[in-house]
């Protein structure tokens, strides 16, 4: 997308969001960012909506940070970006919410990290 094509100030493309979310992250020491791509099981509902955020509510419990949470169009219905202390703290997590979505995550680290293991 050509700058001159960029969104108005203050407006952002999903793709923007999650990076601005990610970027703000400094150092996370040991602790890693999961990026959740997830499609409905069915027709979202209120109460589905209210499971989802009771779920999100005992991420936090367990010592997730939720960076961010997106509905999207296309090919996944909504995206969760998650700070989480490990693989196996993030699986017990996503399994809860197994009767609402399908997932497929991504483990992501900072430009800064990825950098550092360029030989």
């Amino acid at each position: 997308m050509a700058h001159s094509e960029r969104p108005q100030q203050g407006i952002h493309t999903l793709q923007d969001k999650v990076l601005i979310a990610v970027q703000r992250k400094r150092r996370l020491g040991d602790r890693l960012i999961f990026i959740a791509l997830t499609r409905f099981k069915g027709k979202p509902t209120k109460d589905g909506v209210a499971k989802a955020g009771k779920l999100f509510d005992q991420m936090v419990k367990d010592g997730a940070k939720i960076i961010g949470q997106y509905w999207t169009l296309g090919r996944y219905d909504s995206v969760a970006i998650v700070e989480g202390k490990d693989e196996k703290a993030a699986l017990k997590s996503l399994m809860r919410f197994g009767d609402l979505v399908s997932t497929e995550t991504l483990v992501a680290v900072t430009r800064e990290e990825a950098v550092k293991l360029v030989e």
